[in-house]
């Protein structure tokens, strides 16, 4: 497969599930100690990344867990924001500017903070409450935050017995990295050949629901226009026939992700008009891979970081194919903004 260490991705995520004991742990203490409130505040794309999470939150369990920005949290913090909250902030560099700010902020309302980093030695591993760093780089990062993620919010339905099937999910989750590669593996052919049919687009349109939709807006942001400067439009499929449907005609590339949660019908509604309206239709479907010992209950749950994994693979072909490596950049981390 091409650029592709896999030894490297496996341990990498094996060391995100790793991650499960710890997280069981820290809850339990948490909760017992009076926190009402769970957080999640990640600057830029992997903010994104948790918010599967959070939404499995919100349909299971009437325990307060939300997203913010930090950047709009320091000026303006949500009420509840106290010793009686856990703040969760996810960051690979461990030094992102708007997270060490929030940090700061929240130490002084004695807040409780978890830092999830990829580097050890960073202000927000060495400063925050708790920390747990999974080493990762940019290639990596996504299906790490999103287990991560995942597994913090199990942990906490499994201590207040919303959820009695932590250590069975976890058991599945430790074979997830070698099929991820075997994911991969398979769809590399296909991967770039989509590459190659795309790397001349200038626009796409981005789109699913549930749990995938939050792949589709960080593929389309923080991948593409990010990495890659080409212009996208990411839409939630249950927004798609409320503006962004009469943007579709011969020529425009629509990518659909489908996932396997309760939301999967919005997509199908999604794939079954654009395939009407435009020739570049580009659907991407979790169900339609391959994860030999994963159960249905487990595949709903990581529907998001199965796209990841393909995409990932779409990446490596297209910034070969564009000349155009993914780490260039023209303003992000070098001029003052």
């Amino acid at each position: 497969m091409l650029n592709l260490d896999k030894d490297r991705f496996i341990k990498i995520q094996s060391g995100a599930v790793s991650f499960a004991g710890e997280a069981r742990a820290l809850m339990h203490r948490l909760l017992a100690d009076g926190v009402e409130r769970l957080y999640f505040m990640g600057t830029g794309g992997v903010q994104l990344l948790t918010l599967p999470a959070i939404e499995l939150a919100e349909r299971r369990t009437s325990f307060p867990v939300r997203g913010e920005y930090p950047a709009q949290v320091v000026l303006d913090p949500p009420a509840g924001l106290d010793r009686k909250s856990l703040v969760v902030i996810p960051s690979l560099s461990g030094t992102t500017r708007e997270s060490v700010q929030l940090l700061s902020f929240l130490k002084q309302r004695g807040v409780r903070t978890l830092s999830l980093t990829g580097h050890s030695d960073t202000p927000l591993a060495r400063e925050a409450d708790f920390t747990f760093t999974n080493f990762a780089e940019d290639d990596t990062s996504s299906e790490s935050f999103y287990l991560q993620s995942l597994l913090i919010v199990l942990a906490l339905l499994a201590e207040r017995g919303e959820y009695e099937d932590f250590d069975a999910t976890v058991a599945e989750l430790k074979r997830l990295p070698e099929l991820l590669v075997g994911a991969k593996a398979a769809y590399e052919d296909s991967a770039a050949k989509l590459a190659d049919t795309i790397k001349n687009e200038t626009y796409h349109i981005f789109t699913g629901a549930g749990s995938v939709w939050p792949q589709a807006y960080y593929y389309g942001m923080c991948i593409l226009e990010e990495m890659q400067w080409i212009r996208t439009r990411p839409v939630h499929a249950a927004d798609f026939f409320h503006g962004t449907l009469e943007l579709v005609e011969p020529g425009v590339s629509v990518f659909l992700f489908k996932g396997e949660d309760a939301s999967r019908p919005l997509g199908d509604r999604v794939e079954n008009f654009i395939k009407r309206y435009t020739d570049k239709v580009h659907v991407l479907d979790a169900a339609s891979v391959e994860l030999p010992g994963i159960s249905p209950a487990v595949r709903k749950l990581i529907s998001p970081i199965v796209l990841a994994t393909l995409l990932e693979r779409v990446s490596a072909h297209l910034e070969v194919l564009r000349n155009h490596p993914l780490t260039t950049r023209r303003y992000y981390k070098r001029v003052e903004y």
